[in-house]
């Protein structure tokens, strides 16, 4: 079957009511026939439901759903994108091991890989999203993991995929991508070559502002290894979320074609106003990796990133007379949302770090929503002029 079409009809076996959608399972365990099924059922858990922080249908309907349209075996679904990250790290790594980043990841990420790891001993190293071939220079006897982001966020950059997998096969390293700005619609890593997917589906999955989730995807040993550490830490997502993740997958190609045929004028429209430096959108003919988008991508996404000239006193100008538009921290969303990285998603990496991947004090991101087009360029002009 199609995308669109996996997307709608891969859902839970009906049940003896014949419902025509997959209902909510708001149940936090399950029983045994006896004693014997009991045992039996513990001793191999994944056969059946126990308990919802390990399994539920909900939540197992929306993983084979990302399997199917990532191409992978076996997944897991988490509470949040960063408890899918952290899980990620927390269950394949050891004391002592090391991973190599790309520096253009969210935040949030790179908080976790800067501070928080390294209470375990494990350390990072990073490589700007042209410089892949840097990469094996980094590469120790430790290197366990290459993580990255494409697009990247807040800047849209792109990595190219199949190079650094080649990479990560030759030294017997996992590739493990965000593929949060892409979505499963529009770019599948494993298909180039990535071993693990992560996704926060909070964003485009989700696609209304309305839950937070978050699903890592790839081979059956390794998600093994994420289930069980998850399953003992307790970041599971919960039945009423999957639930709604599931049901937005079924609209997740009608949206993201919107977003993408918004995105790409709104980027055009910024691209020739006198008050912008610059542009960023990853199906724009200037974004420096433009061939390796269109090679890698279905369509652009949705986020478009550009400079207003004037620095800070101007980009404060400008997210004060945003009228339409919202001013918030998250993307993906049906409204067309802006964001100043710098001060937000951001704000934790020093200076010297939100530089060296793009981020100036000028950066806006722009989350096109699902508006009507006019409206949404009609609210950026008012407030950039």
């Amino acid at each position: 079957m199609n995308f669109e079409t996996q997307a709608i009809r891969i859902q839970n076996e009906k049940s003896q009511y014949l419902e025509h959608s997959t209902p909510l399972y708001l149940t936090s365990g399950y029983v045994f026939d006896d004693a014997e099924d009991m045992r039996a059922s513990f001793a191999d858990e994944k056969d059946r439901n126990i308990y919802s922080r390990y399994s539920n249908p909900n939540t197992s309907e929306f993983i084979n759903k990302i399997c199917k349209l990532e191409g992978a075996a076996s997944g897991f679904a988490f509470a949040s994108g960063m408890s899918a990250v952290f899980s990620t790290f927390g269950a394949l790594l050891n004391t002592g091991d090391h991973v190599i980043s790309c520096n253009s990841v969210f935040g949030s990420t790179q908080s976790l890989l800067n501070n928080v790891l390294p209470k375990w001993n494990i350390s990072t190293s990073y490589f700007n999203i042209t410089g892949i071939d840097k990469v094996e220079g980094l590469i120790t006897g430790q290197t366990k993991i290459i993580y990255a982001e494409s697009p990247a966020n807040p800047t849209t950059d792109i990595l190219d995929l199949e190079a650094l997998a080649k990479i990560a096969k030759k030294h017997n390293i996992l590739l493990v991508i965000d593929n949060c700005f892409a979505s499963p619609y529009l770019q599948q890593p494993i298909k180039w070559g990535a071993d693990i997917v992560i996704h926060s589906a909070t964003k485009l999955i989700d696609g209304q502002g309305r839950v937070l989730g978050g699903v890592v995807v790839g081979p059956e040993q390794l998600i093994n290894k994420i289930y069980l550490f998850s399953r003992i830490t307790g970041p599971a997502l919960s039945p009423f979320n999957a639930w709604v993740l599931s049901k937005s997958l079924e609209t997740l190609a009608v949206r993201v074609d919107k977003h993408c045929d918004n995105a790409i004028k709104v980027a055009q429209f910024l691209e020739q106003h006198p008050k912008v430096n610059f542009v960023k959108y990853p199906f724009l003919k200037s974004h420096p990796q433009y061939e390796l988008a269109k090679k890698q991508m279905k369509a652009g996404g949705c986020i478009v990133a550009f400079e207003v000239k004037g620095g800070l006193d101007a980009g404060r100008n400008f997210f004060n007379t945003i009228k339409m538009c919202s001013l918030s921290a998250n993307l993906g969303d049906t409204r067309t949302i802006v964001t100043h990285p710098a001060s937000t998603t951001h704000a934790k990496l020093k200076e010297e770090e939100r530089l060296a991947t793009g981020i100036t004090d000028g950066l806006v991101r722009v989350s096109v929503g699902l508006e009507n087009v006019d409206d949404i360029i009609s609210d950026l002009n008012q407030a950039l002029n």
